[in-house]
């Protein structure tokens, strides 16, 4: 049993093709079909039913493809002890970042870090907090930024910054006129909402607990985007929470729209997150120092009450 087998096996399970896999491992067809058959053979076991279209693991495949990943991440740590040993940083890194935080905080950090660290290859990807933990578990993902706490014992979270709730509250609304907003203030009923899937959205529904029992069928509008949200409520259907860092770049006609809350302020908590086993950590650390530096001169509120980003199932 080799690594390079139990790689291959991973590339199948994660195509369901050979073919595919191949490409993806840089290898013909017929080489990774041969390796995978002589670990079947050793192991005296089907992995994969080719008689499924597309191809599905066996049963007792599943089970090997868990410890493979296991193995094959455990490998990595290899070259991971000696780039920390020589204090190289570099390397391709795999990041995802969710759709609330991507626009404003990327811009803001990327150039900075390519210029500290051009050995590293990063390969960003906008992702929903729920791919995001699917793929580091698996191993497809080197690390994220994402709203935390998320109680998941197989990730690790470094907290960046504390990001306050902005009230976006246009003339026509009840509140428009309150100098600062209260949590009680708020109702459900007259507030846009992200669409379902967005940590932002569970993190303000979360945020008025007085209306937690409503359903989602009460909720008058919704948009898979917050720029969209501002443009609805301009239209006069209602407020919206936004993120501190979205409000840098509101337009100059908008901003007295903007309400703070009275303290303490609801904000959410962003952290760098990655697998427990801790791969790739010194580029982990390069990214965190980079960010954190950055966001210091951006945010500064001190008294924040942080919204947890889990969906509430009361």
């Amino acid at each position: 049993m080799t690594i390079t087998q139990l790689y291959y096996v991973l590339a199948v399970a994660e195509n369901q093709n050979f073919t595919k896999a191949a490409e993806k491992c840089f290898v013909t067809q017929p080489t990774l079909s041969m390796q995978i058959q002589k670990l079947e053979e050793q192991l005296d076991v089907q992995i994969f039913d080719r008689s499924k279209k597309p191809i599905e693991l066996t049963d007792i495949g599943k089970k090997i493809v868990k410890q493979a990943r296991n193995i094959v991440n455990e490998s990595y740590r290899i070259q991971d002890i000696v780039d920390q040993q020589k204090g190289f940083i570099g390397g391709e890194f795999k990041l995802g970042i969710i759709p609330t935080i991507m626009p404003t905080l990327l811009p803001m950090f990327l150039k900075a870090f390519i210029k500290k660290h051009p050995k590293v290859k990063l390969k960003i990807e906008e992702l929903t907090t729920e791919e995001i933990i699917e793929r580091i578990t698996d191993g497809h993902l080197d690390a994220a930024i994402a709203a935390t706490p998320l109680e998941n014992e197989t990730i690790k979270e470094r907290v960046l910054y504390f990001e306050p709730f902005v009230s976006y509250i246009p003339k026509s609304h009840r509140l428009h006129s309150n100098k600062k907003i209260k949590v009680s203030d708020l109702d459900i009923s007259d507030m846009l909402l992200l669409e379902d899937g967005h940590c932002f959205r569970d993190g303000v529904i979360n945020l008025c607990k007085a209306f937690k029992n409503q359903t989602n069928d009460q909720f008058q509008l919704e948009s898979g985007s917050i720029e969209t949200l501002i443009k609805l409520s301009n239209e006069g259907l209602g407020m919206t929470l936004l993120p501190y860092l979205h409000t840098l770049d509101i337009r100059e006609n908008e901003k007295e729209n903007l309400h703070h809350f009275t303290e303490p302020t609801p904000a959410r908590e962003v952290s760098l997150i990655y697998h427990k086993n801790e791969l790739k950590i010194q580029i982990v650390e390069a990214l965190q120092d980079t960010i954190s530096g950055i966001i210091r001169g951006a945010i500064a509120f001190q008294d924040v009450e942080i919204i947890s980003p889990l969906a509430s199932n009361k």
